[in-house]
Formats: structure tokens, sequence, C-alpha cells
């Protein structure tokens, strides 16, 4: 399999982001390897927080979380999904498959770093798969956090808002991947944040992931994911550990996407749900240190 990896020196000086690379190998699919990003920040004893990002951002979105939550002592895994930030990118389309993402993140989550007794916080694509890792291993998770996410299983109506992305995402020339954080944001991005966004991705040739990824949510019954999206609310269904929504307020994606975890996991029951208000999309971007007291106040209590 063919992938690129960007250059180390495009990653140097981005704004508020000092944080140290770690790699693990996963397998490829086809006999070989790739290497896979993720942060790992605070005490190695500390309880584990995984924070997953979506498409078409990378653990980036995740330097205005990572503080606060090392700050009340929690250890931050941040990683960076195959064809995203540091982490190797091949450049087949054909390479990703939501079943593929869903076993990268659970060889580095479960075999490389062995997590237990942890809080998966999941944004967009970060939930998609998050959800299903936590599904398909729920003994090594203790609760879960949602925001601006879900796990469809193409049995009920895709908002017009998404189609539109889907549709934006497969025909514009130009996938400009700071722009397109920048439009899911309440709060203006500087250039800086923009570039740093953009960093991953020197050219069109290391693109393929977030090209790819739009049309890999499920939109029908028979979609390849929609089974096992399936499987993986019928273990929700009966999932009794904490759950807690945290939608924004200003996201027409995913408006009123919190309903269905409330509705239907008997763990979300009673939770202090929460409505981040002034948020867009990318929530973590807009709100991040109230999003990251939120989490630390949930886990305490719980």
């Amino acid at each position: 399999m063919t992938a690129l990896r960007t250059p180390d020196e495009l990653f140097e000086g981005l704004p508020d982001f000092s944080f140290a690379p770690h790699y693990a190998e996963v397998g490829d699919s086809a006999g070989g390897t790739l290497r896979m990003h993720y942060l790992d920040e605070g005490p190695a004893d500390g309880s584990i927080v995984v924070l997953m990002h979506g498409e078409p951002s990378w653990c980036f979105l995740y330097r205005k979380m990572i503080p606060g939550l090392v700050a009340r002592g929690f250890r931050c895994i941040a990683p960076d999904l195959i064809g995203f930030g540091r982490s190797d990118k091949p450049t087949d389309r054909t390479a990703y498959s939501y079943a593929g993402h869903v076993e990268w993140v659970r060889s580095l989550l479960i075999d490389h770093i062995r997590v237990n007794e942890a809080t998966l916080f999941g944004q967009d694509w970060g939930g998609l798969i998050g959800l299903r890792v936590v599904a398909e291993n729920p003994d090594h998770f203790a609760r879960i956090v949602v925001g601006n996410t879900g796990l469809p299983t193409g049995d009920t109506k895709i908002t017009d808002a998404f189609l539109n992305w889907q549709r934006f995402s497969q025909e514009t020339p130009d996938f400009n991947v700071g722009a397109i954080v920048s439009m899911g944001v309440k709060t203006p991005l500087s250039e800086e944040i923009v570039a740093a966004y953009n960093a991953p991705f020197p050219d069109d040739s290391y693109k393929a992931a977030a090209r790819a990824f739009p049309l890999l949510v499920p939109t029908s019954p028979e979609d390849p994911a929609s089974e096992a999206n399936r499987e993986a609310w019928k273990v929700f269904s009966s999932w009794d550990k904490p759950v807690l929504t945290c939608f924004s307020d200003s996201d027409p994606i995913t408006a009123g996407g919190f309903k269905v975890f409330q509705e239907q996991i008997p763990g979300a029951a009673g939770q202090p749900h929460v409505t981040i208000e002034n948020a867009a999309h990318f929530l973590q971007e807009d709100k991040g240190e109230e999003l990251a007291t939120v989490v630390a106040d949930f886990i305490a209590a719980t």
C-alpha cells in the first residue's frame, strides 16, 4: 500500500501546540504497516480520556482541551486518524473504509496503549469510529461523552446539511482543509490557525482520506457499515455506564443528534447533558476550555 508521510518540519512552530508526538504501528490490511500518531499528555497513571477528532481536522483540534484536563489529573490520548495529522496517509481512496478506521483505532487503543476504564470523547467521525470501538470492546471503557456526532445506520433520513457537505466534498476542485474548518466555527480563525489545520496536507495527494470520509457515512440501510452499526446500537441499548451529550447550539450538520443518545442509551438517563452555546460544528475550537471542564466534571461525578 502506497502511503505518504507529512514532513516533520511542517508541524514546527504551530500555535499553542508544543505536545510531543507518539507513534504506533498498525496493520495496513495489505500485509504491511502504517505509522499512526497520537498525543499522550498527563500523568501515566491518570484516568484516561480518549479524544477523537473527525473530518477533516486532526488532533490539533484538542489543543484547548488537553491543558485543562491534564491540570485535573487526567491522561489525554488524542490520536490522528490514518490519513490525517502526523499519521501515514494512503494515497488510494479505496484504502479507506469505515471498518478499516475502526480497526486502526482499536489496534492503537487496545493493543498498543492498552486503555482501561477510559472515557471516550468523540466528535464528528471521532464519534462514529470511537463509538464502534467502545461497543466492540466495552470492558475497556468506563463512560462516554459525545459532541456533534452520531452512529448512523442508514435507516433514518440524513440531514440536508450533511448531504450538501457530502456533495461539496466530492465536487470542489480545492479541498482546503483549513478553510473548511473555518466554516465550521463561530469564532473566526486567525491565518495561523487555518495554516495549522492545513499543515498535514501540503498538496492534494495527501487528502485521499479527507476526500473519502464523507462517502463512508452510512446513508442507506444497505451501506457496508450499516449492520455493524446496528450491532453497536444493540450494545448501547443495554449500556448502563454513564453517557453525556455535549452538542453545540449552532451546528446544522448534527442539530438534534443528541436525542437518540439520550433516548436509547440507559446510561444517559439522569445525566447533566449540556448544550455548548455560541459554538458550531467544531465545538472544541470554539469552546475547548469550557468543554474540558464539562468533561472533567462529568468524570469526577461518575
